[in-house]
């Protein structure tokens, strides 16, 4: 964050000075970081005061102060130098996580109040040349946000944001770590409601922005694919007639958004027709591709660290972002290939000292994905391109795809039918409500016998299956969404060596 006086705070956000005289509030500047955790907080910066599932970060907040922060952005006079807004008789749902704990619009004031100190710091930077990035799309934000990030470092100072930042709260407070030393901020944007992605671009308007797909996460939410298009599309019609808008070719959903923005367009896809795109792919034994990049009238041959024939798209779209600001393609093809993963819980593939290679994905799910990582181990157990690796038993631990509404039953039905039509040796499908056992009950219909897929109660009852039954040159892959709580399981695993 640039630096700033607290009466300046206060006047940008329309807040009430607490505990602090206004000439206190002229001569003290933040100059640290804008933190939501009591425990982040670093000397000179600013705390925020948020409630949450087990706790009220008012109540945190003289310990924030004495930890170093110089105040405090609250809700209430909190008894240290803060400033203060209040909440609306009728508080907005900004479609927030953090709101649900949020029973008297508390929450929904800070969140306001610290989108419009984001927004006049962004303004301020845009200003004096800094780029903004933003990327959307049903899945794969986070892997390509981690690989924009890779390839625009050789260019510039990058401001990207830990994990899956993306929503009300992460967003903004990604927009306060640049400083006038940023020369690129990336901004993954997600959304739960129509609206949300437009709200978020004005935050931070973006002059780059990349739209990656239009599937079906959220779809309890929106209801149909075509509301999900339509607010995945906020995002490029929110980019100016001076700005670049990238677009998937070969998803009809995004591809079609070209109609709905004044930016000039880049398509990017696995067919020539497109302005940066890949052929001549295939994936190694631990299903990392190999393919050649072409723009611009030249080639070169681009070899992924990362794992997942869905990642030649994520890639694709990082490399036109990165030939836009002016790299080279070699600049691309060496920055994509040490660009390993990144962010915890995301197609993170490691193999134990017994062997067993874990492929951990368990940070969300949505039936896209699902289909991906699915087709990825397979892939791995069939031991590469030409089998030379020998063929592994393979392992599905699989848990709830969330907030996918009347088409929960038949998507999780059609998950497991997948599984049996790739040959994966064991699905284990980890909860007994209707979904999983949807789940279940499609992979016997498809064809599974025998004790091929089990249902189990929770990741107890499937840690202590996995630890009697796996052998060294297994592969297992862990997914579900975040809600399911498979990453601990996913981490148990990885930690975890043979016992004999």
């Amino acid at each position: 964050m640039i630096d700033m006086t607290l009466a300046q705070i206060a006047r940008i956000v329309g807040g009430e000075l607490a505990d602090v005289s206004p000439e206190e509030a002229e001569a003290t500047v933040v100059t640290g970081s804008v933190e939501f955790d009591s425990r982040a907080v670093t000397p000179g910066g600013l705390f925020l005061a948020l409630p949450g599932a087990r706790s009220d970060g008012h109540d945190f907040a003289a310990g924030a102060v004495a930890a170093g922060a110089v105040a405090v952005l609250a809700a209430r006079p909190v008894g240290v130098p803060a400033v203060v807004v209040r909440p609306r008789s009728e508080p907005v749902d900004s479609g927030a996580s953090v709101l649900e704990f949020d029973s008297d619009g508390s929450g929904a004031a800070v969140l306001e109040a610290l989108a419009k100190l984001a927004a006049a710091v962004a303004a301020e930077l845009v200003a004096g040349g800094l780029v903004v990035v933003g990327v959307t799309g049903s899945s794969g934000k986070t892997s390509t946000k981690d690989l924009l990030a890779a390839v625009l470092e050789p260019l510039g100072t990058v401001v990207a944001p830990p994990g899956s930042f993306n929503n009300e709260l992460g967003h903004p407070w990604t927009v306060l770590r640049a400083t006038t030393d940023t020369d690129y901020l990336i901004l993954e944007m997600s959304a739960r409601h129509e609206g949300n992605i437009a709200a978020l671009a004005r935050i931070a308007p973006p002059s780059i922005a990349v739209v990656l797909n239009v599937g079906t996460a959220h779809l309890g939410e929106f209801g149909s694919r075509e509301a999900i298009a339509a607010t995945k599309a906020e995002l490029p019609q929110a980019v100016p007639a001076s700005g670049v808008v990238i677009l998937n070719a070969d998803d009809a959903n995004v591809a079609a958004m070209a109609d709905k923005t004044a930016a000039r367009v880049v398509r990017f896809g696995r067919s020539a027709g497109a302005d940066v795109w890949a052929d001549d792919v295939v994936l190694d034994e631990l299903a990392r591709a190999r393919f050649n990049l072409h723009a611009a009238g030249g080639q070169t041959e681009v070899t992924l660290a990362v794992h997942g024939d869905h990642q030649v798209s994520n890639a694709l779209s990082a490399a036109a972002v990165a030939l836009e600001c002016g790299a080279t393609l070699e600049q691309v093809r060496d920055a994509l290939a040490a660009a390993g993963p990144v962010s915890r819980h995301r197609m993170q593939v490691g193999t134990r000292a017994d062997g067993v290679t874990i492929v951990n994905d368990a940070y969300n799910a949505n039936p896209d994905s699902m289909r991906a990582g699915l087709k990825a181990l397979a892939w791995m157990a069939r031991g590469g391109p030409d089998g030379g690796g020998g063929r592994r038993r393979s392992w599905a631990v699989l848990g709830e795809m969330g907030e996918l509404g009347e088409d929960a039953i038949a998507e999780h039905d059609s998950i497991g039918r997948l599984a049996v039509r790739l040959d994966v040796s064991r699905l284990v499908v980890v909860g007994t409500g209707r979904s999983m056992s949807a789940m279940h009950h499609g992979a016997v219909m498809e064809g599974s016998w025998g004790s091929e897929s089990v249902m189990v109660a929770d990741t107890d009852e499937a840690l202590a299956l996995l630890r009697d039954e796996l052998r060294g040159g297994d592969v297992v892959l862990v997914k579900a969404s975040k809600s399911a709580g498979l990453a601990a399981l996913a981490d148990a695993l990885v930690a975890e060596q043979a016992s004999g």
